[in-house]
């Protein structure tokens, strides 16, 4: 039988939204979403949420997760990637005699994730060759017309040569949703993580909302209440 970890990332020292991670979402702390879908799913032996923060680490236990370890504050600056927050989990897991097959991150910011999607996830990469599986959704405008604005405040197309390409004409783009990531442990990827080794979960977009800002903040409540 395989064994199947989830770790959740959440650091104190949100900048954008302070607290972010806890700050209450439909009356419970944002986190908490995270933390009981992934129970829910009934995937793994472990959902461990890695933090520098005693009050999170406290409300991640009360909806259910372990914290064996506090994360130190060189992995928990601005400039700290989850993939290092993930190696860190797993060696400091590991010195606790903890050995396990699949790991899978997932968002602390992540209301609207479903357990559907999660354990489809993981059926998909176990039954597969890939390296890795996670959560994707299609871009809502076509990424060929797309263009950016010069310091002259003027726009230039990044692909000119499409601007009078029909939308239905051009071929279907997506972005990572930021919900769940899902990985072999100790197997090494042989491509990036947006690359051949990967395969995507296609989730509607009704059900992605990446929460950065309070503007962000504000799209994923009114998701939430949309999908109730």
């Amino acid at each position: 039988m395989n064994k199947c970890i989830a770790i959740i990332p959440a650091r104190g020292g949100s900048k954008r939204i302070p607290r972010k991670n806890i700050k209450d979402f439909f009356g419970k702390p944002l986190i908490a979403y995270s933390i009981e879908v992934a129970l829910q799913s009934n995937l793994f032996q472990k959902v461990i949420v890695s933090t520098d923060d005693e009050e999170i680490a406290e409300i991640a236990r009360k909806y259910g997760a372990e914290t064996p370890f506090i994360r130190s504050s060189k992995l928990s600056d601005d400039f700290t990637t989850s993939g290092d927050v993930i190696k860190d989990a797993i060696t400091q897991l590991q010195q606790l005699g903890e050995d396990f097959d699949f790991v899978c991150t997932i968002y602390a910011t992540a209301p609207l994730l479903q357990k559907e999607y999660l354990i489809e996830g993981f059926h998909t990469l176990q039954n597969s060759d890939a390296q890795m599986a996670f959560s994707v959704t299609s871009m809502p405008f076509p990424i060929q017309r797309s263009f950016k604005i010069t310091k002259k405040l003027r726009c230039e197309m990044f692909t000119p040569e499409h601007f009078t390409s029909r939308s239905q004409d051009l071929e279907e783009s997506y972005q990572d949703a930021g919900q769940f990531y899902w990985e072999r442990v100790g197997v090494k990827p042989k491509d990036i993580p947006f690359g051949r080794d990967s395969i995507p979960i296609v989730l509607p977009r009704h059900l992605v909302q990446d929460i950065d800002t309070l503007e962000d903040w504000k799209r994923a409540e009114i998701l939430y209440e949309m999908n109730l």
